[in-house]
């Protein structure tokens, strides 16, 4: 395994404690003012840097304090953010903590950790940091942060993307190895997340990461093509027997053709050589599986056994054999480019064939509305199915929960959560449609109802309380994509 426990000593801290009761003074101050500001007035204004090294955002975390979740589900968070400690560690941040962190970084502040131990409180980390230490943490993630751009600079999402990059940059373990979550249970590598991982670096101007991302992929994909459900962050192989999940060869495609559009024009070639042994084998695992029509039955991103196939499962397919033909004819393949482009365009028939009389929802034999009806739209089939612009709206009203967020479909428990990746995938395909509202209004969303560290949970509560794994790599990605598509990327 990698470097990924939750402790990790590196030094002892020297400040002393009368400067640690003003620097948590300040905090405690900054979080009270919170409860009262509006959340998002941060941005641009004075005192903005620091309130978010503080985290201490107004309003993140408040929920919004009027449903009634007596008959909804009471989830805990189980932390509110990864802090980055010194030589590339990371530790799970409390979600008791008063989290005080060196500004515009998720490195936590020695001198407030000392202080908060001293007096009983939970401090942002047990880990015990010495100020020089903390301060080159914190400079490596700021130059992490400075080598890309914040999609929405000075705009009104900005603050939301530099948390969501912040996200992202803490859950990088290693070179190409972002974890799904911190918790024990999500801190595993999933091909599907890590494939909108890498389209969200890329995007962002870090293309070597996002690179380095699809190198791991490529080094955990089995001969055949296929991805197990998740991996252990060394590359060793999967955790647990959960098995082949086949909408996993399709993003890993997919991301491979998206991050290649971020290429320099210069290397662009030399890149393609290098995915085009992933995106090969996913191709030939892909044509296979759709030489009949639709592929077998998988398991796809809600994490159950299905005896039939779904379009969370079909739809990935046909994104990645579309984006294979773009690499391994980029890379000199033209062989099986052309084979990648002829099933590309069988397979999108047969789903189109299958899924459209349901109006592209779960299953091809009844309708059930589902967060994959998002999949046949672009920024993934490079042209939208026939009537998926309005089977896609018309999933939204079952998919709704009481904080504005959304389910993973209409045959989702009613439970009262909302799931932040399908909320900023809504918002991320709004975007990228030109309904600027309706993305407006999903970041939103999940712009309020961060946790106090301001970081991307998993799920939102009925009230908007943020619940479960926070961040949520997958999330935050789809964040990132959906304010770069809004067009504000700062250039």
């Amino acid at each position: 395994m990698l470097g990924v426990s939750d402790a990790v000593v590196v030094s002892r801290a020297r400040r002393t404690r009368a400067r640690a009761v003003l620097v948590l003074g300040a905090a405690l101050l900054l979080a009270v003012a919170g409860t009262t500001a509006p959340r998002g007035e941060a941005a641009g204004k004075p005192g903005a840097a620091l309130a978010v090294g503080a985290g201490a955002v107004g309003g993140v975390g408040r929920g919004v304090g009027s449903v009634d979740t007596g008959t909804h589900a009471h989830i805990p968070l189980y932390q509110q953010a990864v802090s980055v400690l010194p030589d590339g560690a990371r530790a799970g941040v409390p979600s008791d903590a008063l989290a005080v962190y060196l500004p515009g970084t998720r490195v936590a502040d020695p001198a407030a950790a000392v202080l908060a131990s001293a007096v009983g409180a939970t401090p942002t980390t047990t880990v015990v940091v010495g100020p020089r230490a903390a301060a080159a943490a914190a400079a490596e993630q700021q130059e992490w942060l400075a080598a890309g751009q914040v999609p929405g600079a000075g705009g009104p999402h900005e603050a939301l993307a530099r948390a969501a990059l912040l996200d992202l940059h803490s859950l990088t373990v290693a070179d190409g190895v972002v974890v799904a979550g911190w918790s024990s249970m999500w801190r595993y590598v999933w091909p599907r997340d890590s494939a909108f991982v890498a389209v969200a670096l890329a995007r962002t101007g870090h293309v070597d990461d996002a690179l380095a991302v699809l190198d791991f992929l490529a080094r955990v994909q089995s001969p055949d093509g296929s991805f197990q459900a998740r991996y252990l962050t060394d590359g060793s192989g999967p955790p647990d027997a959960r098995g082949v999940q086949t909408d996993g060869t399709g993003w890993a495609m997919w991301a491979a053709g998206l991050v290649l559009a971020e290429v320099d024009d210069a290397d662009r070639a030399a890149v393609a050589r290098r995915l085009a042994p992933l995106v090969e084998r996913s191709a030939v695992r892909a044509l296979s599986l759709v030489a009949g029509g639709l592929p077998p039955a998988s398991p796809d991103y809600w994490e159950v056994p299905e005896r039939e196939v779904t379009l969370g499962t079909a739809a990935p397919l046909v994104a990645g054999l579309e984006q294979a033909v773009v690499v391994l004819d980029t890379a000199g393949r033209p062989g099986p480019a052309a084979a990648a482009a002829a099933g590309a365009v069988a397979a999108r028939r047969s789903v189109v064939d299958a899924f459209a009389p349901q109006g592209y929802g779960r299953y091809a034999t009844r309708t059930v509305p589902d967060a994959a009806s998002a999949f046949v739209l672009p920024p993934f089939w490079t042209e939208p199915a026939p009537g998926a612009h309005a089977a896609w709206r018309a999933s939204v009203p079952s998919m709704l929960r009481p904080a504005d967020g959304l389910a993973p479909g209409g045959g989702w428990r009613r439970d009262g959560v909302s799931w932040t990746p399908q909320t900023t995938l809504y918002a991320w395909v709004a975007a990228e449609q030109g309904q600027v509202d309706r993305a407006e209004h999903w970041l939103g969303v999940v712009d309020r109802h961060r946790t106090s560290s301001g970081a991307i949970p998993e799920k939102l509560l009925a009230d908007g309380t943020p619940a479960a794994v926070a961040p949520l790599g997958w999330s935050a990605a789809c964040v990132l994509l959906a304010i770069d598509a809004l067009g504000t990327r700062d250039t």
